[in-house]
């Protein structure tokens, strides 16, 4: 598979929708994860990320403008133990609960199905990191309806096994705009990745489409030492 420029790719999508990316930095000492959302409603735009005790949640940014808190109010980053799970959804904490009565991440998401908001069926894609003991790995997934039949849950996951530095994968929402919006297919995209967070938190921020874009969450994760950097970008501020 070809690695692509991430940068790139998001400048070539004026709606991605939500995205997760996930994997090593350049230099192999880092583990790397990016999630961000967009937003084509006022209810969608109307949020911010906020740092919480073992990752972030999504908020409105003006509590007098959230007409609907379903599928936009939820915590995307949590941490269990030295796992990371990063989701765009409430399966958040479904991933977080089940695997600490130790089921799998696979396990966790069979209980789940794509988003209920018909006609677009938007898909859930989930991550987790696992970091210990100086070694790394990750898993993807995405729950996704059957081309837009909501009959039919197709359920994919892809793990990743001592990762090749510089080497991420990325998996987003929606292939583009649309009425409905066309769910992502494929597996996950294979994507470079850098070595300074500053560098990829500001060049994610700047490819996402200027009117669209949300807030972005980026965190580096010292592989040997377990230690984080974490940067949090909100379009707006919270009232």
């Amino acid at each position: 598979m070809k690695t692509l420029d991430i940068y790139e790719e998001l400048k070539s999508n004026s709606y991605p929708g939500r995205g997760i990316v996930i994997g090593k930095s350049a230099n192999g000492s880092k583990a790397v994860t990016a999630y961000f959302i967009m937003g084509r409603s006022v209810n969608s735009r109307n949020r911010v990320f906020t740092a919480t005790d073992d990752g972030i949640k999504t908020e409105a940014a003006d509590p007098s403008k959230l007409s609907d808190p379903h599928l936009i109010i939820y915590s995307p980053v949590r941490k269990l133990g030295n796992k990371t799970i990063v989701t765009n959804g409430d399966q958040t904490d479904t991933i977080y609960e089940l695997m600490d009565k130790q089921q799998t991440f696979e396990q966790s998401l069979r209980t789940r199905e794509y988003e209920d908001d018909a006609p677009n069926y938007t898909p859930r894609i989930s991550g987790i990191m696992h970091v210990e003991g100086g070694t790394y790995n990750y898993a993807m997934s995405i729950l996704k309806s059957a081309d837009g039949d909501p009959a039919c849950t197709e359920r994919f996951t892809y793990s990743y096994t001592s990762p090749l530095a510089g080497i991420g994968h990325f998996i987003h929402t929606y292939m583009g705009d649309g009425s409905p919006l066309p769910s992502f297919e494929g597996e996950p995209k294979k994507v470079a990745i850098p070595n300074d967070i500053e560098e990829f938190t500001n060049g994610l921020w700047n490819a996402l489409n200027e009117d669209n874009k949300v807030s972005l969450f980026v965190r580096f994760i010292d592989i040997a030492t377990g230690e984080e950097q974490t940067k949090i970008v909100n379009k707006f501020e919270k009232v």
